[in-house]
């Protein structure tokens, strides 16, 4: 009996490894004819996802969201400011999106990359229409003080649908976000404690300040998919080798109760079919009921 011939083998495996490098899109459109992805998923299957809360000590509220190999790690910072004119009795959340260099070779040292700042646009917009968060619950005293949130969400590891897993980690975030207790200071200013102040403060039982650490009440969480659109086939959850080779991206955001908080479309020349889009919602609906079960797991309403 013969051996195993391991070096005929070794030269199929860099064949094969050869002809993805040389050939990206005939390589996975011999995977698409069979319905499965060069990973094994099939094309309506999203990545393991795993999420973990409470990672960062030294903010109010952080989560870490795990996409496949996509890395967010999202943390949240509480400051009291002065309300506008405008909204006196409301708070505000400023969210930023960054990625820095570690993530993805295609991100250069001293550039920003060009993605950042339209997925931090498109979260805040997120935020606002679906009205997760009432802004009045940061409100502390009517016209005078206020909560800032400031919302960091870092990208560690960049492998496709940045989108999706920004927004799962915020959404986690803001489930362990612990509001800091406040008390007024001997110039008559509300100012955050925390840490041992919190035993000796003296509280103006006067004013209407938060006195212990609470949690924020997520009124209508929004979840994410993007897609792509390539010929006949729609895939869920698109790695970054799928999102570089077939570039119609597509981007449904449901909120709880599966109404479409937001349809986005971005780059290549497919058209977006009444077809396409029933696909993707039903595809999201989908991958909604996934999220709510991971997070409903952590106790997150």
């Amino acid at each position: 009996m013969g051996l195993p011939d391991s070096s005929q083998d070794l030269s199929t495996e860099m064949d094969v490894d050869a002809y993805r490098r040389l050939f990206p899109l005939r390589f996975f459109e011999r995977h698409l004819s069979e319905s499965l992805r060069p990973d094994g998923r099939p094309l309506g299957k999203a990545r393991d996802t795993i999420v973990n809360l409470g990672l960062v000590s030294s903010a109010d509220g952080s989560a870490l969201a795990k996409i496949g190999s996509t890395t967010m790690l999202a943390a949240i910072r509480m400051e009291v400011m002065s309300p506008s004119t405008d909204s006196p009795d409301e708070g505000c959340i400023a969210v930023e999106f960054h990625m820095p260099p570690i993530c993805s070779p295609t991100v250069r040292p001293g550039r920003p990359a060009d993605e950042a700042p339209v997925i931090s646009k498109r979260l805040s917009d997120i935020f606002s229409s679906c009205d997760m968060i009432d802004l009045k619950e940061l409100c502390l005293v009517s016209g005078k003080a206020a909560w800032m949130g400031y919302l960091d969400i870092y990208c560690l590891d960049a492998d496709g649908a940045l989108f999706d897993a920004a927004l799962l980690s915020a959404v986690a975030a803001f489930s362990n976000l612990q509001i800091p207790v406040v008390a007024l200071n001997d110039n008559g200013r509300i100012v955050a404690i925390n840490g041992e102040q919190e035993e000796n403060a003296s509280i103006n039982e006067k004013e209407a300040v938060n006195k212990e650490k609470r949690k924020l009440t997520l009124k209508n969480i929004p979840f994410a998919l993007t897609c792509i659109l390539h010929k006949k086939y729609i895939l869920a959850d698109p790695t970054a080798e799928e999102e570089s080779i077939m570039d119609t991206l597509v981007t449904v955001v449901l909120d709880s109760s599966d109404q479409i908080v937001s349809f986005n479309k971005s780059g290549g020349n497919a058209l977006a079919g009444s077809s396409a889009i029933k696909s993707c919602v039903e595809l999201a609906r989908k991958r909604g009921k996934e999220l709510k079960q991971i997070l409903g797991e952590m106790d997150i309403d």
